[in-house]
């Protein structure tokens, strides 16, 4: 028994003393990863050399590149591609569903000037830059997953180069147009309590009966400001993209980056709507910006506070006259036709 004991008890011993020259070895031993250590002074900011001048020169690895791209390939474009397609579906829908909105009584003949040359110039310039524009931009955020399957590597990249410098070149001209309409269209747009009517009939969609509306509808005006709102975000992050002139840093052009992508995809989801009201969705609507009039019913129907201005001002023509003229005609003005 003595024996058995005395051998238990030196195997007891060996292992302790085992076990703590592994612990002893271990506490001495280096366990971390270089290259982990390495990645996460990189994620911190470290600073080293490199031979690039700039205000970048000491970075040699911008971690928040990622971040970048995960939000832009990610959930941004998840989100945009969900929502573009929504509204498309839903205009559909409506459309099958309701049809467009009707004339509710016959056409008078009498054209009322509606749209100047001037206006309709300026519209169709800004349709024209902001759907090459919207094209090419989602051929950028998309491309990849979209056009690569169907035209293969080579067209795509010849196609895409040709997508980008498109984009950066008619950019600042669709900036330059969306100040010029603020200008000319801010005093027609600025609201009045009777929109709120028109909102609440969804144009007289609901309700009964069509809401008053003076030469702009609410709908026209809630479009404008979303223009001139998330439109200036577009267009002033667009030119931060655009114009090496500003002097930023990667991390605010990847912020730029994502607030123009975010922005522009809210835009042309609304655009969606404006264009499906300004042609299929409302009888008559689209021959105004075409011709610059519309007929005596329409205006009537549509925008019948407009009309009593015309009347009392003595501008609105009889069947086969030409609008009167009190005063003098202006490229923008709708009575320089």
């Amino acid at each position: 028994m003595s024996s058995t004991r005395s051998r238990r008890l030196w195997q007891v011993t060996g292992l302790a003393l085992l076990l703590l020259s592994v612990g002893l070895v271990a506490a001495t031993v280096d366990w971390s990863n270089p290259r982990a250590e390495l990645w996460r002074q990189v994620r911190e900011g470290v600073e080293g050399y490199s031979a690039v001048r700039g205000l970048e020169s000491g970075e040699l690895i911008q971690a928040s590149g990622e971040v970048w791209r995960g939000w832009r390939n990610g959930p941004l474009s998840w989100a945009g591609g969900l929502v573009l397609g929504g509204v498309a579906l839903v205009l559909g829908l409506f459309h099958l569903l309701h049809g467009p909105q009707r004339l509710e009584k016959p056409r008078t003949g009498i054209k009322v000037p509606r749209w100047s040359l001037g206006e309709r110039v300026l519209h169709w310039t800004t349709a024209t830059l902001f759907i090459v524009l919207s094209l090419t931009g989602l051929s950028l955020l998309y491309g990849r997953r979209l056009l690569i399957p169907l035209i293969g590597h080579q067209t795509f990249s010849a196609y895409l180069a040709v997508a980008k410098f498109a984009h950066n070149l008619i950019g600042p001209l669709f900036v330059a147009c969306l100040i010029v309409m603020g200008l000319i269209w801010f005093r027609d747009n600025l609201w009045q309590r009777i929109d709120w009517d028109w909102f609440k009939s969804f144009g007289g969609l609901f309700g009964g009966g069509h809401p008053h509306a003076g030469r702009m509808n609410a709908g026209e005006k809630a479009w404008f400001w979303l223009l001139m709102t998330v439109g200036a975000v577009v267009s002033v992050t667009g030119l931060l993209l655009d114009l090496p002139l500003f002097g930023l840093e990667r991390e605010s052009l990847q912020l730029s980056h994502i607030l123009h992508v975010a922005a522009a995809l809210i835009v042309m989801a609304a655009a969606l709507g404006h264009i499906y009201i300004g042609t299929v969705g409302t009888e008559g609507a689209l021959e105004g910006m075409i011709s610059g009039k519309v007929d005596l019913s329409w205006v009537r129907q549509h925008h019948d506070l407009w009309l009593e201005e015309l009347q009392q001002a003595g501008r609105l023509p009889r069947q086969g006259e030409r609008p009167k003229v009190e005063r003098h005609a202006h490229f923008f003005r709708p009575d320089a036709d």
